[in-house]
C-alpha cells in the first residue's frame, strides 16, 4: 500500500508533536513538515543554535515551535520532558523518535565498549525512556501516533558488516516499537509505526559511504511528507513498517 497525501490543508491543526534529532537531516525536515501541516512542534536536539534556526524557519511558515535542548542520554531530562508536556498541554498527539548515531564502522570484535554503549544508549535505550515518559500523554490524545525511524540494517536477512552496533540498535528499536504497538493496540487509540527512509542525502549517509554521489540520493525533504502521513489522526495501521524506497507499508513476517 502506497501512501497518499492528505486532502486537508492542515491535517495536523492543533496537534502537539515531539521530534527528536530535530536540528538537522531527517528530524529537521520532519519537524518542518509537521509544522507546515499545522502541528505545534516540540523540537528536541543537543544543539541550541541549530534549534533556533529551525524555530526561525517554522515561524516563517506561520507555525509554532517549542525548543528543547537535551542530550538523549540525560535520563532525568527525559523524565522532566514528559512532566513539562503534561503541565503545558496535558497530552501529546505525535512522537517521532528520529535521533540516532551511526557509531563506529569496524568489526564487532574491534568496537570499544564505550562506543557500543553510546550507540545503544542513543538509538535504543533513549527511545524506551521516551516511551516510559510519554506513554500516558499519547494515550490521553484522541489519536496518539508514535513513529520510530529505523533502517534496513535492522531487519534485512543479511546484516551489513562493520556497523554492528548500529544494526543491533536498530533491530532492538524495531522490537521495542512492535512491543509498544502490541501493548497499545487494544487498550488505547495509539498507533505505532516504524519508518525506513532508506539511503538519503544526510551527513550520516555521507559518513558511511564517503564515495557516494549525494545527487543520486533522495532528500530528507522528500521523505518527510511520507512520515507525516503516519502521524495523522486518520492513520489506522499499527505495528508495521513504512518502507520509503518502495513506498509500501509492510508487515513483519515470521521466518519460514
Amino acid at each position: 500500500m502506497a501512501l497518499a497525501p492528505s486532502n486537508s490543508p492542515l491535517p495536523l491543526q492543533d496537534r502537539i508533536a515531539l521530534v527528536t534529532g530535530a536540528s538537522r537531516g531527517i528530524g529537521r525536515a520532519v519537524a518542518l513538515e509537521l509544522a507546515k501541516n499545522g502541528a505545534h512542534v516540540i523540537a528536541l536536539a543537543r544543539t541550541q543554535g541549530a534549534l533556533e534556526e529551525l524555530d526561525d524557519e517554522i515561524r516563517g511558515l506561520g507555525g509554532e515551535a517549542t525548543l528543547v535542548p537535551c542530550d538523549l542520554k540525560d535520563n532525568d531530562g527525559i523524565d522532566r520532558l514528559g512532566l513539562a508536556i503534561y503541565q503545558r498541554w496535558g497530552k501529546l498527539d505525535i512522537f517521532v523518535g528520529n535521533a540516532g548515531i551511526l557509531g563506529p564502522i569496524t568489526p564487532l570484535s574491534h568496537i570499544d565498549p564505550p562506543n557500543w554503549d553510546n550507540v545503544l544508549a542513543i538509538n535504543l535505550t533513549a527511545n524506551w525512556r521516551l516511551i516510559r515518559s510519554l506513554d500516558a500523554l499519547l494515550r490521553t490524545s484522541d489519536a496518539g501516533r508514535a513513529v520510530f525511524v529505523t533502517s534496513g540494517a535492522g531487519h534485512k536477512a543479511e546484516f551489513s558488516p562493520y556497523r554492528g552496533a548500529y544494526a543491533v540498535s536498530k533491530a532492538g528499536l524495531e522490537g521495542l516499537a512492535r512491543t509498544y504497538a502490541a501493548e497499545t493496540m487494544n487498550t488505547s487509540p495509539v498507533k505505532v509505526m516504524l519508518a525506513n527512509p532508506g539511503p538519503l542525502r544526510t551527513k550520516m549517509r555521507a559518513a558511511l559511504m564517503p564515495g557516494e554521489e549525494p545527487a543520486t540520493l533522495q532528500t530528507p525533504e522528500a521523505f518527510a511528507p511520507k512520515l507525516a502521513a503516519l502521524c495523522q489522526p486518520s492513520w489506522t495501521h499499527t505495528g508495521q513498517l513504512y518502507d520509503f524506497p518502495t513506498d509500501k507499508v509492510l508487515s513483519f513476517q515470521a521466518p519460514e
